[in-house]
């Protein structure tokens, strides 16, 4: 197989788990003929890693083989034992590397170490492809901040509710599905406490047949009371406030900076803290404008729903927007139909 073909194949395997704060990590080994004679992939904190996996699918068949591995080797007993060792061990005469680990623990001295075991090491010449396997642990380990995703659906002529707060539905079954994808690749699924008291939302991945881990629902409380029978209370939800901010009922709780509303730079690092490196943020307005505010937006998602409300409802980010020099730039990647919608992701 052709090396890119090898390498593809080990970032496929990479994004089959959410692994954090661990990184994803797929490896492939192939033998002198170019073919495949083992792979793995880390699942979680405590399981083996890629590389330990590939070599015991790939059993006698390591001596002068060949593995691709989508990120730097770790030279460093953490839970498991340095993968470099098990790699030198199992006779792999050459490692084809993704992309090098900015974790301050290993940021080349994997590579150094199988160098100097007089191991070949090759770099990738597509680092970004490995790092695209795992955004919000590269983001993490250079920033100590999380990926956050603000996602938010409006009408064609801007209003993410009506004045009286409904907003459903704007979009269609299709977009709303597409929500639960986006859902399924993240930590955790935070909003205010308006959208709580307002909507009562799961914020669980609702996809027929999933059965991969739910998202930990995050909730940014200023001083207002919670309700005692949101839905939310059935799925370990994480409570964000400030000191001498409400506590919920059986509810998990943080207590960060901020004047009478979470800081969201100091939640941001709390829930990184937590391990909890990708992140959605679903709203509403006054969180979503903070949080942009501050920074923290990494990508937007925007779902154009086919309806025109005909007036000013709320706009998907409060505050004024008092002169165009205020606007940022940013680049959008990808628009699609979904459904009767439209769906727009920048970053």
């Amino acid at each position: 197989m052709a090396d890119s073909a090898v390498m593809g194949r080990a970032i496929a395997v990479a994004g089959q788990y959410r692994t954090h704060p661990n990184p994803r990590v797929g490896a492939v080994i192939v033998n002198d003929d170019g073919l495949i004679v083992g792979e793995g992939f880390h699942t979680g904190p405590g399981d083996d890693h890629a590389e330990v996996m590939a070599i015991a699918s790939a059993g006698e068949q390591t001596a002068g083989a060949t593995m691709y591995v989508t990120l730097e080797p770790c030279n460093h007993q953490g839970r498991t034992p340095p993968c470099v060792d098990a790699i030198v061990a199992a006779g792999i005469a050459h490692v084809v590397v993704g992309t090098v680990d900015p974790d301050e623990r290993v940021s080349g001295s994997g590579i150094s170490a199988l160098i100097d075991a007089s191991v070949k090491v090759t770099a990738w010449d597509s680092p970004h492809d490995a790092e695209a396997v795992d955004p919000g642990y590269f983001l993490h380990r250079r920033t100590g901040l999380p990926r956050v995703t603000l996602k938010y659906a409006m009408t064609l002529d801007g209003s993410v509710a009506a004045q009286d707060g409904t907003s459903r539905w704007i979009t269609g079954d299709t977009a709303r599905e597409d929500v639960h994808i986006l859902r399924s690749g993240v930590d955790a699924v935070v909003v205010g406490a308006g959208t709580l008291r307002q909507d009562d939302p799961g914020l669980d991945v609702r996809l027929r047949g999933y059965e991969g881990r739910q998202p930990r629902p995050v909730v940014l409380a200023g001083s207002g009371l919670l309700p005692e029978d949101a839905r939310l209370l059935a799925s370990s939800p994480l409570l964000i406030t400030t000191a001498g901010g409400p506590t919920w009922k059986t509810a998990e709780s943080l207590v960060v900076d901020g004047d009478r509303y979470p800081d969201p730079v100091a939640s941001a690092r709390a829930l990184a803290d937590y391990g909890y490196l990708d992140i959605l943020l679903e709203g509403g307005p006054t969180v979503a404008s903070a949080w942009w505010k501050a920074g923290l937006v990494s990508r937007g998602v925007t779902y154009l729903g086919a309806r025109v409300g005909g007036g000013r409802g709320p706009a998907p980010l409060a505050g004024v927007f008092a002169s165009i020099t205020d606007a940022f730039d940013v680049e959008i990647v990808d628009v699609r139909r979904v459904g009767s919608d439209v769906r727009i992701e920048f970053q």
